[in-house]
């Protein structure tokens, strides 16, 4: 079933010591267009996203957002620098003795004076941060071929009413395009026998030029191409496949047959209906620009 080239899908989840937020959005455009918003430190995430995305999507352009949060102090090790630390004690009891003075000093007291404590920022696994991304994203991207597909279903309706529409109308074109020759032969048979009058009228040449003027409107090989058209573009859009370029070039197809036949065609009642045609065509071309 073909499917729509614009979706949305969106996942959260905590994973271990981070909170991932993944968000897939896409509009229609003519290729693969790719682009990517991820953390500064995490921008190697970016080519991978795209090969990820490409696997399940082959038309549109695609954004993706990713938002990493750590939880505080998860991603640091705290350090205690114990060099400065005894430099500390040592200064402060000497002081002390020199000065007399009572030696209350406590761990509180050393762990607040500077440079005791080094911060150190641990390095990400970035493998490990691709298998919990990937993850989340892989679950967006469910929600999001899940709205293309709700959306192409209703695009799969439409077209398909349309083509029945087309269909429909071509069979009755079938119908009248016979009526029209023969219309044509009388009015040329009336308009000799008033020009003539009461001498004789040459049968056969009537038949030749009602013959020709047959040959110039007949519009059997339009309308089978018609059909052939039709029933191609009833198979693509049961597809699995993305199809969207063939059915643009099939359309143009249909299009190109309907003209031709309201160029053959004299008869109003024919060139209203491929009017309406051309109509209907119209309407599905709208609708075949957002197809994968």
């Amino acid at each position: 079933m073909i499917k729509s080239m614009t979706g949305f899908g969106r996942e959260r989840r905590v994973m271990g010591p981070r909170e991932i937020l993944v968000e897939i959005r896409s509009v229609n455009h003519r290729y693969y267009e790719f682009s990517a918003k991820t953390p500064r430190a995490y921008g190697y995430l970016d080519e991978k996203l795209k090969a990820f995305m490409h696997g399940a999507i082959s038309r549109g352009k695609v954004e993706v957002s990713v938002f990493i949060y750590n939880q505080e102090g998860v991603n640091a090790d705290i350090e205690i620098n114990k060099e400065i630390a005894k430099g500390y004690i040592n200064a402060l009891r000497g002081a002390a003795g020199e000065l007399s003075l009572e030696d209350d000093l406590k761990l509180s007291n050393v762990m607040r004076l500077p440079d005791v404590f080094t911060v150190v920022k641990v390095i990400d696994d970035e493998e490990e941060i691709w298998q919990q991304v990937s993850e989340v994203a892989g679950a967006a991207l469910e929600r999001f071929i899940g709205m293309r597909e709700t959306e192409g279903a209703k695009m799969y309706e439409d077209i398909s009413s349309r083509l029945d529409t087309i269909e429909r109308t071509v069979a009755k074109i079938e119908e009248l395009s016979p009526a029209s020759v023969e219309a044509y032969r009388q009015r040329l048979y009336e308009k000799v026998a008033e020009v003539v009058g009461d001498r004789n009228i040459d049968e056969g040449r009537i038949l030749t030029e009602a013959a020709i003027f047959a040959d110039k409107i007949a519009v059997d090989e339009e309308t089978v191409r018609l059909r052939s058209h039709i029933a191609q573009f009833r198979e693509l859009l049961k597809s699995s496949e993305p199809v969207g370029r063939k059915i643009d070039f099939l359309i143009q197809e249909i299009n190109r047959e309907v003209n031709t036949t309201g160029s053959k065609c004299q008869e109003l009642e024919i060139t209203r209906m491929v009017v309406d045609m051309k109509a209907e065509i119209e309407k599905i071309r709208e609708q075949i620009q957002n197809i994968e």
